[in-house]
């Protein structure tokens, strides 16, 4: 290993620049790969070995295996921010902050990870994955994170913390396309003709917002709505874009059969709900041992003791969960602003993270040896 357990704050924080002035959106294939090879680069430095490049069509992703793979580590090196965001943002230090697009979600993280991995003796048993999809919905790299964790021990994720507290629960996203059918008629000259896919449109909205059920969690939120061709045609077709947040498993089933279900209520209109992307929760149940393991290592560390909290967003923790393994989430920076302006991390606390990550790591290797 190359990095020793003294090493200051300052070194930590110039990789973390090195990969925040890296632009890597989602989309962008190109630079997408470019971050891969300052991945590559510091995985080098920090562990001594190139990963597995592995491509999906044209898109890459890295993972490192060391053995036999009961403790795997997950991250991402994409984000929300479209090339140029640099030019009117750049990345910068201000005493214990840290700003830039990517910064806190989640190359913060990523840089963690490794110096965590650094400060081990022996990785016999752990693998590395960190994907470049993560932030649209990990389409062409589920596969590949579901086949690296299936027979692991833990699943360990170094997205960014809650205010500090790791994530202990994630609610499941679904995400469906409304496919309206009408027909078209001349909207001055015989309307009547018609079947106006923009009213049954707005009826499906309202509808489909009435499934929601916020008392225990579970939001139903109709988004965008794409309708009709000329100001002059009654329109023939519309879309509806839906997005379904639940804290359970049975919720997600309920929503999924009720929107299968919808009736048209325009005559003659037509009405189906066709899924796109479905994430199982990650229930408390998946987190509970190791967030009880993690608070433990955290105390015995001199560290302030862990906090855990339930969010809304999804993460590549829940595919690992929907397959049985343990998942801890939220192991990465102390921040906040996730994809919004202003997203920030805390210097100081990458040190305390990276130790937080080494030991826990250590003792779940140790305990499948």
């Amino acid at each position: 290993m190359t990095t020793a357990p003294g090493e200051s704050v300052d070194e930590l924080v110039a990789d973390v620049e090195e990969l925040v002035t890296c632009e890597s959106p989602s989309k962008d294939l190109d630079a997408v790969a470019k971050c891969a090879e300052l991945v590559e680069a510091l995985a080098v430095r920090r562990i001594g070995r190139a990963p597995e490049r592995i491509l999906v069509g044209e898109r890459v992703h890295l993972r490192w295996q060391f053995g036999r793979p009961r403790i795997v580590l997950l991250g991402h090196l994409d984000t929300v921010w479209p090339l140029g965001t640099l030019g009117r943002w750049p990345f910068d230090r201000d005493g214990d902050r840290l700003t830039g697009p990517g910064v806190f979600d989640m190359k913060g993280g990523l840089v963690q990870l490794f110096a965590a991995l650094a400060l081990l003796d022996d990785l016999d048993g752990i693998a590395i994955l960190v994907t470049s999809d993560e932030e649209i919905g990990s389409l062409s790299s589920q596969s590949l994170i579901e086949q690296t964790c299936r027979d692991a021990r833990a699943a360990l994720v170094l997205e960014p913390s809650a205010n500090g507290a790791l994530k202990i629960a994630r609610k499941g996203v679904a995400l469906y396309r409304i496919e309206i059918g009408g027909r078209a008629a001349h909207a001055g000259l015989e309307p009547e003709s018609g079947i106006n896919a923009t009213i049954e449109a707005a009826h499906q909205v309202l509808t489909v917002a009435g499934l929601a059920r916020p008392e225990i969690g579970t939001t139903v939120t109709p988004t965008v709505v794409q309708s009709g061709t000329t100001v002059n045609t009654v329109p023939a077709a519309a879309s509806l874009a839906v997005d379904v947040r639940a804290e359970t498993a049975a919720e997600l089933r309920r929503v999924e059969d009720e929107l299968s279900t919808l009736v048209a209520r325009v005559p003659g209109a037509t009405v189906k709900a066709v899924p796109e992307s479905v994430r199982q929760p990650l229930e408390r149940g998946a987190s509970a041992a190791l967030f009880a393991q993690a608070q433990r290592v955290a105390v015995s560390l001199g560290q302030p003791v862990l906090e855990g909290v339930a969010v809304g967003g999804a993460s590549d923790g829940n595919l690992t969960a929907a397959i049985g393994v343990p998942t801890l989430d939220g192991l990465g920076a102390v921040g906040g602003n996730a994809h919004a302006e202003g997203e920030w991390a805390s210097a100081n606390a990458l040190a305390e993270r990276t130790a937080l990550v080494a030991a826990l790591v250590r003792d779940l290797v140790e305990e499948t040896r």
